[in-house]
C-alpha cells in the first residue's frame, strides 16, 4: 500500500546514501517524485471503486468490492473512469495495465508471456532511463521518479514472496489481509513516526502533488516503440492503449490525494486505558488484535529487519541500473553541481 511503498522509498535513498552513491543527492532532491513514483510508478489502480448513493462521494480503492457505503452505511452505485468518451471499470483498467507498470508479475493471462525475467529488470529500467534521456531530455524529477518506480517492482515482488529472500510471517502467513493492516500501521507509527520522526502529512501531501510523468508512457509501453527499451523488449507495446493510459495516470494523481488524507484519518491513534489504540475497523481486519499486539507480532516476526532487506535488494538493483546507463553520470554530476552552487 501507500504506506509501506512510500517506506520501502524513504529506506532505500537512506542505504542509498550509506554506500556513497551519488544517486541518493538526486534522490533526496527530489524527494516528492521520487516517492511518488514508489508508489504511483506500479499502481495504476489508484482510484475509486464505487459512489455513495446518498453523499455522491467517491469511496473505496479500486478492484476492492465496496457493499455499503462507508460515510453512512447505505447503497453504493459503481464507479467508472471516462475517457474519450468510454467508460471503464478499475477491474478492465487494473487488468489492461497494472502487469505493464510491475513488469515482473501481475500480467492478465493471456500476456504472461510478457513478463520481464527478473536478472533483465536492471536492463529494463537502465534503457527506459535513457529513452527519457534522449527523448524527454529528463533530468533529475523524471529520473528520480523513475528510480521510485524500481522500488515499488522489487519492493513489492519481495513482501509478495513473488521473488525469493523473503518470507515475512505476521499472524496467518505471507501479505494476507489479516497482515496488512499491522505492517502499515506499525511502519507508520514504529517506523515511521518513533523512529525516522517522519511528518507523513507533509509527506503524502508533497507526494500527490508532483506532476505526471510523461515517460511512465514509454515505460509502461503504451506509446509508439522507439529507443533502446523498443530495441531490447520489441514485445509487448501497444500504441492504441496511449490515450487511455494517460486518463489512467491523471486519475491516479487526483485520486491520491483524498485517498492519503483518508488514510491519514484511519492509521490515527487515539488513547486508551491499557495504551495506544487504532481505528477498530483496522483492529477486525487484522483478527482482532490490539494495536500493542500488532507491534508484538511485527518484532516476533522482525518484520522491521525485512523493511531493511528490501531496501538493499532495491538498492542493489539501483547499481546495476547505475552501471548499465554511462548518461546518468552526467545527470547526476549537474545534480550535484547545480546543488552547490546553491550552496546545499
Amino acid at each position: 500500500g501507500l504506506i509501506g511503498h512510500t517506506m520501502y522509498g524513504i529506506l532505500a535513498r537512506r542505504e542509498a546514501r550509506a554506500r556513497g552513491l551519488s544517486i541518493a543527492t538526486l534522490l533526496a532532491r527530489h524527494d516528492a517524485s521520487y516517492l511518488c513514483g514508489a508508489y504511483l510508478g506500479c499502481d495504476i489502480q489508484t482510484m475509486p471503486e464505487a459512489v455513495c448513493v446518498d453523499t455522491g462521494q467517491e469511496v473505496g480503492f479500486a478492484t476492492v468490492p465496496v457493499e455499503k457505503s462507508p460515510i453512512t452505511g447505505g447503497a453504493v452505485r459503481p464507479w467508472s473512469l471516462v475517457c474519450d468518451g468510454r467508460e471503464y471499470r478499475p477491474r478492465a483498467i487494473h487488468d489492461r495495465f497494472y502487469g505493464r507498470a510491475h513488469l515482473v508479475f501481475g500480467w492478465a493471462a493471456a500476456e504472461r508471456q510478457h513478463v520481464v525475467p527478473w536478472d533483465h529488470l536492471a536492463d529494463y529500467v537502465a534503457a527506459t532511463i535513457g529513452d527519457a534521456i534522449d527523448f524527454l531530455g529528463a533530468e533529475g524529477r523524471t529520473i528520480a521518479y523513475l528510480f521510485g518506480w524500481l522500488v515499488h517492482i522489487v519492493g513489492d515482488s519481495l513482501i509478495k514472496s513473488q521473488r525469493p529472500g523473503l518470507r515475512l510471517t505476521l499472524v496467518d502467513g505471507t501479505y494476507t489481509p489479516t497482515n496488512r493492516p499491522i505492517q502499515d500501521l506499525v511502519t507508520f507509527h514504529e517506523v515511521g513516526r518513533m523512529e525516522l520522526g517522519l511528518d507523513w502529512e507533509r509527506t503524502l501531501g508533497t507526494l500527490a502533488a508532483t506532476p505526471v510523468e510523461p515517460a511512465q508512457l514509454h515505460a509502461m509501453r503504451v506509446t509508439r516503440p522507439r529507443g533502446a527499451l523498443a530495441a531490447l523488449f520489441p514485445n509487448a507495446w501497444a500504441p492504441g492503449d496511449e490515450s487511455l493510459a494517460r486518463c489512467v495516470l491523471a486519475e491516479n494523481r487526483r485520486y491520491l490525494a483524498p485517498y492519503a488524507e483518508r488514510l491519514l484519518g484511519e492509521y490515527r491513534l487515539t488513547d486508551g486505558p491499557e495504551g495506544p489504540m487504532c481505528d477498530a475497523n483496522l483492529s477486525r481486519l487484522a483478527g482482532g488484535l490490539t494495536y500493542r499486539q500488532m507491534v508484538a507480532a511485527a518484532e516476533q516476526a522482525h518484520f522491521r529487519d525485512a523493511l531493511d532487506f528490501i531496501a538493499r535488494e532495491t538498492v542493489d538493483l539501483f547499481e546495476q541500473v547505475l552501471d548499465r546507463e554511462p548518461r546518468l553520470e552526467h545527470v547526476l554530476r549537474r545534480c550535484s553541481d547545480d546543488g552547490a552552487n546553491q550552496g546545499g
